[in-house]
């Protein structure tokens, strides 16, 4: 452990765990064997992380449970509230933000990529599941094991991603819906509804993508028709 990192007492750091110059490890924080939490990386009051993680420099961790084997790249931040407002006459109130968030066993996060800890219940990245840069995962997410999510792909609050679910790049997924179990979604793409299992989306609203491809050649062909002299 660096002699410039800052560690509470009250944390509890298993054999050979290594923290870089300048992190941060908060109070009755729990850190595995194995595990290293690079430069400027926090670690905030009561984080669990488990053995041989990698938390990169200048991640943020708070109100989160981490499995085995979990890499953050530099500049993951999980667990911040997620965005919660009752809107009023008055301006927007706040809703407490009290849940959490739960990372499985051999997750890989990109950097820059925002988790957002559950409102009123977990957030939770299913086991294996690999998340690129820059994405954003909205309060009471849950994505299942084995998922696939491209660069700046965003999932709204309380959408659910079934087991080996792949996203393309700049995808959108409305809240609240549901992505069947080894559904493939095209990138720049919006999930409007819920999809079922094992098929292959894509378009503005997503849908099968044979059917996107004929509603693409149609409008194509009524462009060109209307060129005609």
């Amino acid at each position: 452990s660096s002699e410039r990192a800052v560690g509470d007492p009250t944390a509890t750091l298993e054999d050979n765990v290594t923290i870089e110059a300048g992190a941060v490890i908060g109070a009755d924080a729990d850190i595995g064997s194995g595990s290293v939490i690079r430069s400027n990386a926090v670690i905030g009051y009561g984080v669990k992380i488990g053995r041989d993680c990698i938390i990169g420099p200048n991640c943020t961790v708070q109100h989160s449970v981490l499995g085995n084997r979990v890499t953050f790249h530099p500049g993951v931040c999980c667990g911040q509230d997620g965005f919660g407002y009752a809107m009023g006459p008055q301006g927007h109130l706040k809703v407490p933000q009290v849940g959490r968030v739960i990372v499985q066993d051999d997750v890989e996060i990109g950097a820059n990529t925002t988790i957002d800890r559950g409102a009123n219940r977990d957030t939770i990245i299913g086991e294996g599941t690999k998340i690129d840069n820059q994405g954003q995962i909205g309060h009471n997410v849950v994505v299942g094991r084995h998922c696939v999510l491209v660069s700046q792909v965003g999932l709204s609050g309380s959408c659910t991603l079934e087991d080996f679910v792949a996203i393309g790049g700049q995808t959108g997924v409305r809240g609240h819906v549901t992505i069947g179990m080894g559904a493939q979604v095209a990138a720049v793409s919006v999930v409007s509804e819920d999809l079922a299992p094992g098929g292959r989306y894509g378009g503005t609203p997503a849908k099968p993508v044979k059917q996107w491809f004929r509603e693409v050649a149609a409008v194509r062909k009524l462009a060109e028709r209307g060129n005609e002299p």
